[in-house]
C-alpha cells in the first residue's frame, strides 16, 4: 500500500513537471524503455534494485545509462537519478502505471478491463469499446482478460467500478436469495 502511494506521489510530481514542459509522450517512452532495459539484463536489474548497493553507485550506474542512452529526456534523467539516489528505483513499474493512468485521463480516455469466459473476436471487443464509449462519453481502451470461472456472460471493470453480468454472479445472487426465504 505504501508502495503504491509512493509511486503515485513521483508519478504526480512528474505528469505535473512533464505538462509543463510538453514532454507527456516523450517520457513516457523514456521511462518504459527503461524498464524494458532493466528487464532485458537481469544483473543490471539486481544491481539497481538492491537495498545492498550503496545509492552513490546506483546513481553511477544510472547516469552512466541516461548518458549512453543519448535520446532520454532531461526530465527522466533527473527522475531516474533521484530514484537512484532515494533508493527508489523499485518504484518504477508502479510509477510508470499511475503516469499512463494520468496520462490517459488527461487523453481523455479510459481503460477498461473486460473480461469473459472465451476470448472475444476483434469485433465483438470493438462493440463492447462503442458501447462503454457511448456510456461514457470518453474514449475507451479495452483489455480483454479470460476467466472461465465466469461460466457465461461478462465483467467490465473501469477504475473501481464493476458491472457484473457474469452468470456465475448472477447464481451466488440467486442462491443468496433462496438461502434467505428459506
Amino acid at each position: 500500500m505504501a508502495y503504491r502511494a509512493a509511486a503515485k506521489r513521483y508519478a504526480r510530481a512528474l505528469f505535473d513537471v512533464c505538462e509543463r514542459e510538453g514532454a507527456l509522450e516523450h517520457v513516457e517512452r523514456d521511462v518504459a524503455g527503461f524498464m524494458a532495459l532493466l528487464d532485458g539484463h537481469a544483473m543490471l536489474r539486481k544491481c539497481l534494485l538492491s537495498p545492498v548497493v550503496p545509492p552513490a553507485s546506483k546513481r553511477a550506474v544510472v547516469a552512466a545509462l541516461v548518458e549512453r542512452g543519448g535520446e532520454l529526456s532531461p526530465i527522466t534523467g533527473r527522475l531516474l537519478a533521484l530514484l537512484a539516489e532515494r533508493n527508489r528505483l523499485a518504484l518504477l513499474p508502479e510509477l510508470l502505471e499511475v503516469y499512463r493512468e494520468g496520462l490517459m485521463a488527461h487523453r481523455g480516455q479510459l481503460r477498461a478491463q473486460l473480461t469473459t469466459t472465451t476470448a472475444l473476436d476483434g469485433e465483438r471487443t470493438r462493440e463492447i469499446a462503442r458501447r462503454i464509449e457511448g456510456a461514457t462519453g470518453r474514449d475507451v481502451t479495452v483489455e480483454a482478460r479470460v476467466n472461465p470461472s465466469l461460466i457465461g456472460g461478462a465483467m467490465v471493470q473501469i477504475g473501481s467500478t464493476v458491472w457484473d453480468g457474469s452468470v456465475a454472479r448472477h447464481l451466488a445472487r440467486l442462491r443468496q436469495r433462496l438461502l434467505a426465504d428459506a
